[in-house]
């Protein structure tokens, strides 16, 4: 019983180590940003109630070192003042267009909705997407994204972090969490098989967007409009990415576990919607950790061959450092990567805790 153990145990840690090894794609990837003609962008930022984030947030998208760009703030029926504060800067800078949105019955709370709308108002071909309260972490961002829109590639994912905030677990926690979903969809894309994006920093053209009749073939899910999208335009030849430190935006994280946890329940009720494969590979990887772990305990508790059974542990820690130091370093999250071995894990048991909530009941909608 006890090699059978062990011969399991072997297998899946194999397989969790190919995962790992296939992510050195982007852990020992270089970053480089290619002269191309700069391109006229229209940066687009949905906000629902956001009356304070924008005020604090959008002089970062304003303050930009780019030569042609327009913003355009969608007020997505907001009950505050988010209205009052984006027709205040208006008046003070021509770049910024307005698309109010008003509820409506066949869409209510839909983001998608409000997004067509300010795609349809987009004066440039080339948009860039972020959200109402992130800031780009450079005066260079719009010039590193953009700067991806090659001949022939229509759609640019970035690398969208949060703000540090010193001394809480929960913000490490979801910042590793964060980080560990970047080393699969950039690796993944530097694979040739891209499968997600973030909507916190991503881009992609309004040609791409119409000739998918946009978000028509999942508009009745209330989230995706970021990575469903991506999982349903990208492959390999369309799509790029930019990590460089200047293309980074980053976000305000939840400060509450629970408002965090739904927040992953309705980012995972969408990967339902993935492409098979991509469905198949995710879902592998978080169950081959899972029984590593399981099986790592059983034997361990059992005393079936200890040296060999901590050898291995030892080996993978070492395959899983490296990938996760080297990418932390490019994103400017290494503060996180110490902790890998514990977030890993309790991210594993998460992942679990969020599909059984999720077969219980449905996530609500965006706001």
């Amino acid at each position: 019983m006890g090699a059978i153990l062990l011969g399991a145990f072997i297998v899946v840690t194999l397989i969790s180590l190919i995962y790992f090894f296939s992510f050195f794609s982007f852990a020992t990837a270089g970053s480089k940003t290619q002269l191309h003609p700069q391109v006229p962008i229209s940066v687009i930022i949905c906000a629902k109630n956001e009356a304070e984030n924008i005020a604090n947030f959008l002089p970062s998208i304003l303050e930009q070192d780019y030569p042609d760009f327009e913003v355009i703030i969608i007020n997505d029926a907001s009950s505050d003042n988010t209205l009052e504060i984006i027709e205040e800067f208006q008046k003070n800078d021509p770049r910024i267009q307005i698309v109010d949105v008003q509820n409506n019955e066949a869409f209510w709370a839909n983001k998608k909705y409000a997004l067509t709308l300010g795609i349809k108002k987009a004066r440039n071909k080339h948009l860039l997407f972020t959200d109402a309260d992130c800031a780009p972490q450079s005066r260079n961002w719009i010039r590193e994204m953009s700067s991806k829109f090659q001949p022939g590639t229509s759609i640019v994912l970035g690398y969208g972090g949060y703000f540090h905030h010193t001394g809480s677990l929960l913000n490490k926690l979801i910042r590793f969490e964060t980080l560990l979903t970047a080393i699969q969809y950039f690796s993944y894309a530097r694979l040739g098989s891209p499968y997600m994006g973030v909507g916190r920093n991503l881009a992609y053209t309004s040609t791409q967007f119409y000739e998918l009749k946009g978000f028509a073939n999942h508009l009745h899910l209330r989230s995706g409009d970021d990575d469903l999208f991506v999982n349903e335009a990208s492959t390999s030849k369309n799509t790029a990415i930019c990590f460089s430190q200047d293309s980074i935006t980053r976000s305000v994280p939840k400060n509450k576990f629970s408002e965090w946890f739904n927040q992953k329940r309705r980012h995972v009720s969408v990967a339902s919607h993935y492409k098979t494969t991509h469905k198949f590979l995710l879902g592998a990887f978080y169950i081959v950790r899972f029984i590593f772990w399981i099986l790592l305990a059983v034997l361990l508790a059992l005393q079936v061959y200890p040296e060999i059974v901590l050898g291995i542990l030892g080996f993978k820690l070492l395959v899983e450092a490296f990938v996760y130091f080297k990418s932390a370093k490019k994103l400017n999250e290494t503060d996180v990567a110490w902790l890998f071995p514990f977030f890993d894990l309790f991210l594993i048991f998460m992942q679990m805790a969020i599909f059984i909530s999720n077969l219980i009941s449905k996530p609500k909608h965006w706001k």
